[in-house]
Formats: structure tokens, C-alpha cells, sequence
């Protein structure tokens, strides 16, 4: 008998250890594959036509804190020059919930002007942002604009989705919320796999959109290929 319960807790043991090692191996992968694409200063972030911003939530139809350091980020990525566009992709899945209404609004507020700033209303999730800036906005170079613990998913993925992607780790207090991002990022990261091996549609593809060539143009930066110089629509 102690024999057989000896086996049974080994068999347990090394079950645990292979669950463990299968769940970091989607993390350990963000890591490899992101590395040296990531900064946190923001001085030190080469140039690029378009800054990418998540969405982070909204309180009271006001980006939250941290939707709100994010947005000051790339508010200082464009008042140096670092990118020419702003384009904020978030959820506006619902009427009363428009994320990327909001970002533009505080982007706005603090001198940006409009013609800078794209919205990207169907941004439900990081990988939905980065396929629709690639098919539909015709990003090919950005720079990601997120916190520390997101950023190297973000850029993962924008990169499956055809963006030559720099993340810029917007840093924040290690506070309850800041752990609570970090451990979403474990199953986040499995989905970040899965996305960046099999590329599937957005959930809202949508037509192409001339936004942020639009704005570009104006700005004077010709960064984007034409459709003739990228091959055609995809």
C-alpha cells in the first residue's frame, strides 16, 4: 500500500511540474521573441510614424490611471517628435462605452491636435488592435504604448499581424492592480500564441480605413507604403 501511494504522489508531482512548464512556455516564448523591441525610456524610443495606444478601461466615461498614463506617454512621444500620429484603438462595443472616444478627448485636452489623432473603435482585445492597424489602418511601423506587463504581448502580436513594432513599457507602482495585469498576462499569453501562429480575422475586420494615411500626409510624413508598393489590398 505505501508503496502504491508513493507512486500516485510522484505521478502528481509530475503532473504539476509539466502543468507548470506548459503554462510558462507561452510567457517564456513573449519574452525570446520580444527582446531588444522593448524600452521604457521614453527618450530612447526610435521614431516611427504612428504610436499604437491600448485601451485600458474607462471610470465614469474617463480613461482610468492607467488608460491615463498610457495616453501621457504618447502625449510626450508627439510633442518630441518621436511619431506623427496617435492612433487609439479600444472597445466601443456598447453605446455607453466608448474607449477610444474617451482617448481621443483626453489626448485632445492636452494639445494634440485633432488631425493627429485616429480612432480604432473595434480594438476589443490586444490582438484585434494590432490586425486592424495592419489590414485596416495600414500601419507597418509603430510604436506600442503600454504598460511594462503588456507591452511584450503587444508587441509579439503586432508583429504576427505585419508591424515592425517597438514597445514602449510605460512603468507603474507594483500596487494590487499592477499584480492583477501581471497574472492576466498567463492565460493572455496562451491566447498571444495561438494568435500569432494561426493570424485569424479580427472580429471586426471592417473596410479599409484612410485615417491614418490621411494624417500622415498632412503631417508631412510619408512613412506608409502605397497599396501598389505593399502589393495590393490583402
Amino acid at each position: 500500500m505505501g508503496g502504491e501511494r508513493t507512486r500516485r504522489r510522484r505521478r502528481r508531482v509530475r503532473g504539476a511540474v509539466l502543468g507548470c512548464v506548459l503554462a510558462l512556455l507561452p510567457a517564456t516564448w513573449l519574452r525570446l521573441t520580444t527582446d531588444g523591441r522593448v524600452g521604457e525610456d521614453l527618450a530612447e524610443a526610435p521614431r516611427a510614424p504612428v504610436a499604437l495606444v491600448f485601451g485600458a478601461g474607462l471610470r465614469d466615461g474617463r480613461p482610468s490611471p492607467y488608460l491615463a498614463h498610457r495616453l501621457d506617454a504618447a502625449v510626450r512621444l508627439y510633442r518630441a517628435g518621436t511619431v506623427r500620429v496617435l492612433l487609439v484603438s479600444g472597445d466601443h462595443g456598447r453605446r455607453d462605452h466608448d474607449e477610444p472616444g474617451a482617448m481621443r478627448r483626453y489626448l485632445l485636452d492636452r494639445g494634440v491636435p485633432p488631425g493627429r489623432v485616429v480612432s480604432d473603435h473595434a480594438g476589443f482585445d490586444t490582438w484585434d488592435s494590432c490586425a486592424r492597424a495592419a489590414r485596416v489602418f495600414g500601419v507597418r511601423r509603430a510604436l506600442l504604448v503600454s504598460q511594462d506587463y503588456h507591452v511584450r504581448r503587444a508587441a509579439a502580436l503586432c508583429r504576427a499581424a505585419g508591424i515592425d513594432a517597438y514597445g514602449v513599457a510605460v512603468p507603474e507602482p507594483r500596487d494590487a492592480t499592477w499584480y492583477a495585469g501581471g497574472l492576466r498576462e498567463l492565460p493572455g499569453a496562451v491566447k498571444a500564441a495561438y494568435d500569432a501562429a494561426f493570424t485569424p480575422d479580427p472580429r471586426f475586420p471592417g473596410p479599409r480605413e484612410p485615417g491614418v494615411r490621411r494624417a500622415l500626409a498632412a503631417s508631412g510624413a510619408h512613412h506608409l507604403p502605397t497599396e501598389r508598393q505593399e502589393g495590393g489590398t490583402h
